[in-house]
This record gives C-alpha cells, structure tokens and sequence, in this order.
C-alpha cells in the first residue's frame, strides 16, 4: 500500500466518478482504475461497487474513509512541517504563479500543506510567461514551451497537462478527418500567438494540413468560427477555445493520423533553491504519469520536452 494509492481512493470516494477524479489527479482513468484494484488486492477488501454507470462505496469503503482521510491530511501536515524545518523564512512566503488559459483543477488542493499559491492575474501569453519565470517575475508557470525556449530562457519543465486538439467544420458531419484535410490558422500578431503559429505551422509541415493566415485575431472566438464557416473545411482549434461552446452550426471532429496533441507545462528557474517552490514543483506534477502522449497515431512537434 502507497500513500498515492489512499489519495486516489479518498479522491474517487469524493467524486464517486472515476473519470472526474482522474481529471483532478491529473492521471489516465486506466491508472487510476488499476491502481484503486491494487489497493484493494493489498488491503483484501472491495472499496467501491462500480459499473459502467455509477460508483459507490462500500461498507468497507466507507469504514475506512476517514481513517485514510486523516492519513493524507498528517502526510502533508508532515510535508509542510518539513519544508519550514529546511527553509526557514522561505517557507511561508507565496509561490507566484502564473498560466495561460489552463490549470489544473485542484492545483490549491495539491499545493495545500506544502505553501501559499499565489495565483498571478496577469493572464499572458506562453511564451510571455516562461519569460516572465526566467526574469524572476513569477515563481513559477503553466505553459507551451519547446526545448529551444528552456534552453534559451534556462529553465526545467515538467508535463501537467495535454489538450488533445479537434477540427471544427460546417455542417452536420462529426465524422473523424485526417490531419491533411484539416486548416491551421495563423495570426500575424506574432506578440499573442507566437506559440499558436510556431505549433500550427509545424503541424501543417508535418501532416500536409493548409496553412491559412490572418490578421484579424480569428485563431479564436468568434471571428474563428466565422473563419471555419466561410473555409467550409474542418479548421483546428486552438487551445485556447478548447472548452468553448461552438456555434450550432459548426460541429467538433476528432483529427486523427495523427492526433495533434497540445502539452502544457510547468515551468520553474534552472537555479531555483527555495524549498518552498520546489516543494509545489513537487505537489503539482506527482503521479501525472503521460496523459496518453505516448499513444500510436498521437502527434507532437519537434523540439517538444516531451516527444
């Protein structure tokens, strides 16, 4: 048994939905999956009853709840007590960080008992945040990087999190399009979009996809959706409009052969020390495991950390 294995299952037992708590762990549902039956092999009891359409716990599960509970609330209590031993001051100073347009759900969850996240307002582009870590400005931050952008701006990355990109397209049609039938916008605002064009024309070199350029700020929103509208061809989204809603008369098809992915990253200085910072670095990425990069027909650009 590994203090990870009680996170998930206090996690599954809050949400009472595997696919959510993986979503807040950060992890594939397979692994969370797997890892709650060898919690349950090495404890030789069932912890939830489960189908494919509902989860609950059992006695047992419920029996052991709140002892689990209270064994993951000493082990940050002990993390956080440590990290003041070795720090010092450090230790109860905010650890600013900044993002882009993601972040994970439950990252004040992950960062409790470690330190004080101060989240920064400021939303800004990636590569306007991974500047902004390298200059000191922020402690740390969720972005798109490349190696060249970590080696230039002399700063370590870590996975957190992958957007897997669609194509939106008139019409009825939700069919899957392969990636060269597909339209990458770019924008000629190089100050907003840099990571976007860097990405889209790397996609549309790889995979044949046609590259389109615009000067109106239509990589996203709905001068996007006017764009996909007047092409009449599946036009990939951009990140940043991952979870908006589409108009009804554009439909969401998934790209494949292959499948773009996005990656974001967690960011931090080279030379970072503090314990505090380090500390998050921890919290923020323990067991995100690869979020399905790995997977065949999956598409990442080269010079990405984690191709």
């Amino acid at each position: 048994m590994e203090l990870r294995q009680l996170r998930y299952f206090v996690t599954v037992a809050e949400e009472l939905n595997f696919g959510r708590a993986a979503q807040r762990l950060r992890i594939a549902g397979p692994s969370l999956s797997q890892q709650i039956k060898t919690l349950e092999r090495d404890l030789k009891v069932q912890l939830f009853d489960r189908d494919r359409r509902s989860v609950a716990l059992t006695p047992a599960g419920v029996a052991l709840l709140a002892e689990a509970h209270s064994l993951v609330r000493q082990a940050d209590e002990f993390r956080r007590r440590a990290i003041g031993l070795g720090s010092g001051a450090d230790a109860d100073d905010p650890v600013r960080i900044g993002c882009v347009n993601w972040c994970p759900v439950d990252w004040s969850e992950r960062a409790a008992g470690v330190a004080t996240l101060r989240v920064d307002a400021w939303v800004m582009p990636s590569h306007a945040q991974a500047a902004r870590v390298a200059d000191g400005s922020l402690d740390l931050a969720i972005c798109w990087v490349q190696q060249d952008d970590l080696q230039a701006l002399s700063l370590h990355s870590r996975l957190v999190g992958v957007d897997r990109l669609y194509a939106l397209s008139p019409g009825g049609d939700d069919s899957p399009v392969d990636a060269k039938d597909t339209v990458a916008l770019v924008d000629t605002d190089t100050a907003s979009w840099s990571s976007w064009n860097r990405y889209a024309e790397r996609f549309a070199a790889a995979t044949g996809a046609r590259v389109m350029r615009t000067d109106d700020g239509g990589v996203t929103g709905p001068t996007f959706f006017e764009h996909a509208r007047r092409l009449g061809r599946p036009v990939l989204n951009n990140p940043k409009g991952q979870n908006d809603t589409e108009p009804r008369d554009l439909v969401r098809r998934p790209v494949v052969r292959p499948t773009p992915l996005w990656t974001w990253s967690l960011v931090w200085r080279r030379d970072e020390d503090r314990a505090n910072v380090l500390a998050v670095v921890d919290a923020l990425v323990r067991d995100v495991g690869d979020l399905g990069i790995g997977a065949p027909g999956s598409w990442l650009p080269d010079r990405d950390p984690y191709r």
